[in-house]
């Protein structure tokens, strides 16, 4: 390379960068920012998006709007966020299984990892298997040995193929050997109605979700899927805790953007966000959604969806599990 062909190439770096810091100094993009959910409005991952954006907006002085993208388990949205624009004027409160489990259950059109990158994690819950009152079961034991006797007969509800939701099932499907049947929808609202209308037998559903149905008697809390019993429904077993040790199967909602996004902007992104899930007024109205809060840097995140991706992965390939 010549001395003339040096500098410019000097030059076209330094041009580079001074364009990155434009844009990462130009916080928060001259726009409307859109935060992507994907699934219906209602649901937990609707539910905490809007609490976090309405505090978002007024830390940031900007408009943050809610663009609900439901279907395929929450990949619509995903697959929009990856084709976004590079301004960071969109992103993701996307989900633990478009990012972690779906890329080992179909093929999708955009990765996870390649097309999307991590901002910081955002919330994480146990899901609670809940029955409808329609179905006469009052436990986890009714629950486990109705499905034995009658195999395919119980029907399960999930926030899509490849959800938290849907590995729940599955995986008790296999440490319990029995047969339940994944009916798939586009969110927990529209799974909780067909629920509650008797068009569905049980469903995984996120606390916030249930509660109020299970205040009201329409539907029966049977056992959590976490690893710990609930606060709010400390009588409620685990799954772990009834006859099946090792169980676990958490759900999880973190913000990610379209990697075409530069890092200068994710990182404010992460700063306005984490300060976001560690205001006390924030914490206290997800925890009484049952969300638990979990800030964390960008590092930190892409470490914790590599370790989940490979866990799903393992659990996927040795039981076999498809899409529907």
């Amino acid at each position: 390379m010549n001395k003339r062909n040096t500098l410019q190439a000097i030059a076209c770096a330094a041009l580079a960068c001074i364009g990155l810091n434009a844009l990462a100094q130009t916080f928060p993009p001259k726009k409307t920012i859109t935060m992507v959910v994907g699934f219906a409005a209602g649901g937990a991952a609707d539910t905490g998006a809007r609490i976090i954006a309405k505090k978002l907006g007024e830390n940031i002085g900007a408009s943050v709007v809610i663009d609900n993208k439901p279907g395929a388990g929450g990949n619509i949205a995903h697959q929009f966020t990856a084709q976004g624009p590079a301004d960071g004027s969109v992103i993701l409160f996307g989900s633990v299984g478009p990012l972690t489990i779906a890329p080992h259950m179909m093929k999708l059109p955009y990765d996870p990892v390649k097309d999307l990158s991590p901002i910081t994690m955002g919330v994480n819950f146990p899901n609670v298997l809940v029955v409808g009152a329609h179905t006469g079961i009052k436990s986890f034991a009714e629950f486990v040995a109705y499905a034995k006797k009658n195999p395919g007969k119980l029907d399960f509800a999930s926030t899509g193929a490849g959800s938290a939701s849907h590995l729940a099932g599955e995986l008790l499907n296999d440490m319990a050997n029995i047969d339940t049947v994944h009916v798939p929808y586009k969110g927990g609202a529209p799974a909780m109605q067909d629920l509650i209308g008797g068009r569905v037998a049980a469903y995984y559903s996120t606390l916030s979700t249930s509660l109020p149905h299970i205040e009201s008697g329409k539907l029966i809390p049977l056992a959590s899927t976490g690893t710990m019993r609930l606060n709010a429904l400390p009588k409620i077993p685990t799954i772990a805790e009834s006859g099946y040790p090792g169980f676990s199967a958490t759900n999880w909602y973190a913000f990610v953007a379209s990697s075409k996004v530069p890092a200068p902007m994710l990182d404010r992104w992460n700063t306005e966000l984490v300060k976001v899930l560690k205001s006390p007024d924030v914490v206290e109205q997800l925890n009484s959604h049952g969300l638990t809060p979990q800030p964390s840097t960008r590092d930190e995140f892409a470490k914790y969806m590599a370790k989940e991706t490979a866990t799903w992965g393992r659990v996927i390939r040795e039981r076999k599990i498809t899409a529907e």
